[in-house]
């Protein structure tokens, strides 16, 4: 027999066995006293879907799932509601990422267990965030864990976020005041040592893949860059002035980050075929050895907001080129380093 809820502060109450037939066996609510558990409003929503739960009555009326969604007990309840059925159909207990449903809760919407394992199990295999698809997403607002975007269509994209650690093995060594000339958008390398390019890749050769010893085009953010290692005798200010002039204030926050990567052992190269800034080597021994770039890297500002489709086109396009696709966030204080994932549960 489906027992009936009643809205109460907040939370539906169900009484009867509704421990042992919810909360113990399937991971729905928390226990109150005897028997009677207490449910989420999206978790009382799920079991009146299944037909498990027979009523919800708030404030005399007695309200089916259609009655119970159309009163709309949250703002985010739709889309929170389409995630939450969509895990269960998964296999998946979770629960709203709030004390008394679990202890030490992460800053999300649900703690998503592992498949098996419910609230009382203390592990935790994701921190569920959602939202819609025309929510934004500030960049502040980063956090670890899984983000879920319901679309017009009710179709749900799962992106798993974290923060990336840039580290890589390529050479850093330079030579020494090698011969340039600054011309409207690039620099050209007149007889650098052979190593620059095949060891450290840096340019490319003029002449392309026929060389014996490549005379080198730099990008401007590469020439920057080692004028100011002294590698090359140009003043660095004088290529960093060219280079504002040419894309405005983004050029020093791609040099910023450029100079971070290759400090850190990790080769950028362009990444404009690709729709981004860089993409990125972490262990280069030579270019005719060079394997597939790691990282698609899109370099923004600390107060960027992201809108939930531009994450899904750049993700997207990683995933279709295998590689994995990050974001380099540029403040005062430094760098943070973020990657974005497709993820199926």
């Amino acid at each position: 027999m489906a027992l009936e809820g009643r809205f109460d502060d907040g939370v539906v109450r169900v009484a009867g066995d509704a421990r042992q037939r919810y909360h113990d066996a399937r991971g729905y609510g928390y226990p109150l006293e005897g028997n009677e558990i207490a449910l989420a409003p999206v978790e009382a929503a799920h079991l009146l879907y299944r037909g498990d739960l027979e009523a919800v009555v708030d404030d005399g009326k007695r309200l089916t799932f259609r009655e119970f969604a159309a009163r709309e007990p949250g703002e985010d309840f739709g889309v929170e509601f389409l995630v939450y059925a969509d895990l269960r159909s998964r296999g998946f207990y979770l629960s709203p990422a709030s004390e008394p449903w679990i202890d030490d809760p992460p800053d999300a919407d649900f703690a998503v267990f592992p498949r098996g394992k419910g609230p009382r199990d203390g592990e935790i295999a994701y921190a569920l965030r959602v939202i819609g698809e025309r929510t934004d997403v500030p960049a502040a607002d980063l956090q670890e864990g899984v983000l879920a975007v319901v679309d017009e269509e009710s179709e749900i994209t799962y992106f798993e976020v974290g923060r990336e650690e840039i580290t890589g093995s390529s050479a850093t060594t330079l030579p020494t005041g090698v011969e340039a000339d600054l011309l409207a958008d690039r620099v050209v390398l007149w007889d650098p040592p052979h190593e620059l390019y095949e060891r450290t890749f840096y340019g490319q050769p003029l002449e392309g893949r026929e060389y014996d010893r490549p005379t080198l085009q730099c990008s401007l953010l590469e020439a920057a860059h080692l004028a100011e290692a002294g590698a090359v005798d140009l003043d660095s200010e004088t290529v960093t002035e060219r280079g504002r002039e040419v894309e405005g204030e983004r050029f020093d926050r791609r040099l910023r980050v450029y100079t971070t990567l290759r400090e850190r052992g990790v080769v950028p190269k362009t990444g404009y075929k690709f729709g981004a800034d860089f993409r990125t080597y972490a262990d280069v021994e030579s270019v005719d050895e060079l394997g597939h770039s790691e990282l698609l890297i899109r370099v923004l500002p600390e107060d960027h907001v992201f809108e939930p489709r531009d994450l899904a086109l750049d993700v997207r396009l990683a995933h279709g080129v295998r590689k994995t696709m990050a974001f380099a966030l540029v403040g005062e204080a430094g760098i943070e380093w973020w990657a974005l994932e497709r993820l199926t549960p």
